[in-house]
């Protein structure tokens, strides 16, 4: 009898601690970051992408059941009448490096422009000069002065100072200035930067990196990171998934380097989700609209981020039309209560499309610092194309609030079945 009570006092104690952890998880502010943490070791981590690239191994997740293939066969996985969309963006030389005179190497990683223009497309098509946030590399041996580099392309010679002339926080304002001042900074960047390989490839990029860090559908340049779970596609599986009848979208979502930024915050409150810019097209908000006919499928954590920000925003205009001049989704938006009414996927995108008629815009461009942790509900996407990301990521906390605890089988069954991990690691397929 004492033993029976001491059992029933326990498990009353384990269900009142399991309450407990419930009622704390509805709010996703209040996750503790160490539950999604796992082990990695480094040689799990890919340094190289495979020889080809639809030869990745492909992890399935499917109504709770997993199995394993490779990438060229992702269009027999995908379900008939899918949606698929896709993040075009491209990749930029956003690394580059000087050497001072004392032979100091000093490495600069543009992760955004300032002035004369913030707007990407225009940033690059500036002369003359350009402001840039960056992280400095060996910062502490650049305290002053102008940074000069001389780059000969095709007969061609140029030359690119670097001078910093602020600091924010653990980044810096650059001004650059070039010759010939008739050059576009695209084309600086070009010729003089490198691959802004990610820093758990403990490697300098090398000539592969240019072709193999991109995307084949990759077509507008912003990004200082890959969409990696598009690094796998190929045009021949475009093709392919053409033939089956799969419809495709493209958005665009400049991935920036907080990408790789690991949660480092006890709990996720106090953890600050870095911007980044979209921009979408009506005819891909009209498709999405369509959805009742479709699967949509997401290539990559960037894309869901985008379409579910795109609801957001939608949301924001039915409630408060009239004190939204702008797509801006803020980092906990979508777990306020005013916003939470039930609205529906198609009545949020229709809201956006009115508001595109009523400015004459046929794209919608704007700056998204959502986070979609556990508890989230997805609006939109259905099933996601997934690399496998670092412990304790916010990328991981996505993967974690699409499937629940299974993220932790799916981890468990990758490390031990030999798939790759990270940027030029596998992939997956998630259909909860």
């Amino acid at each position: 009898m004492h033993n029976f009570l001491e059992f029933r006092y326990f498990k009353i104690y384990e269900n009142i601690i399991l309450l407990y952890l419930i009622i704390n998880m509805i709010d996703p502010k209040n996750i503790s970051i160490k539950y999604y943490d796992y082990d990695l070791a480094r040689e799990k981590i890919a340094q190289f992408p495979t020889e080809q690239r639809d030869k990745s191994k492909l992890l399935i997740y499917q109504k709770g059941i997993i199995q394993e293939s490779h990438f060229y066969r992702i269009p027999y996985y995908i379900p008939d009448n899918s949606l698929m969309i896709f993040n075009n963006t491209k990749v930029i030389s956003a690394r580059i490096t000087f050497h001072k005179e004392t032979g100091a190497k000093i490495e600069i990683f543009c992760l955004e422009p300032i002035a004369p223009h913030s707007e990407i497309r225009l940033a690059f098509q500036q002369k003359t000069y350009a402001v840039w946030k960056c992280f400095i590399g060996n910062s502490r041996r650049w305290k002053s002065g102008k940074l000069s580099k001389t780059i000969e392309h095709k007969g061609r010679k140029y030359i690119l100072y670097a001078e910093r002339i602020q600091r924010q926080g653990n980044a810096s304002l650059v001004e650059f200035t070039w010759q010939p001042e008739d050059t576009m900074f695209s084309e600086i960047m070009d010729i003089s930067g490198s691959v802004p390989l990610p820093p758990y490839i403990n490697r300098d990029a090398v000539e592969i990196d240019k072709k193999r860090y991109q995307t084949v559908y990759a077509k507008h340049e912003g990004s200082v990171a890959a969409p990696t779970a598009g690094l796998h596609f190929t045009d021949n599986i475009l093709r392919e998934l053409k033939v089956k009848g799969i419809q495709n979208e493209n958005i665009i979502l400049h991935v920036g380097a907080g990408t790789f930024k690991p949660v480092s915050t006890e709990k996720l409150k106090d953890h600050e989700m870095h911007a980044e810019h979209v921009i979408i097209d009506r005819k891909t908000i009209l498709n999405i609209i369509n959805k009742a006919q479709h699967k949509i499928i997401s290539v990559g954590t960037t894309t869901v981020r985008a379409v579910e920000s795109l609801y957001w925003f939608g949301v924001k205009l039915i409630i408060d039309k009239s004190h939204i001049q702008e797509f801006n989704i803020k980092q906990w938006d979508p777990y306020q209560e005013k916003y939470n009414i039930g609205i529906s996927s198609n009545d949020s995108l229709q809201a956006v499309i009115d508001f595109m008629d009523e400015n004459s815009l046929e794209t919608l461009s704007g700056i998204t610092r959502l986070i979609i942790a556990p508890n989230y509900k997805f609006r939109i996407t259905e099933g996601i194309i997934s690399n496998f990301h670092q412990p304790k990521s916010t990328l991981l906390l996505l993967i974690a609030a699409f499937i629940g605890d299974d993220w932790k089988k799916i981890y468990d069954y990758a490390l031990s079945h030999n798939f790759r991990f990270l940027s030029y690691g596998d992939s997956c397929l998630l259909l909860p």
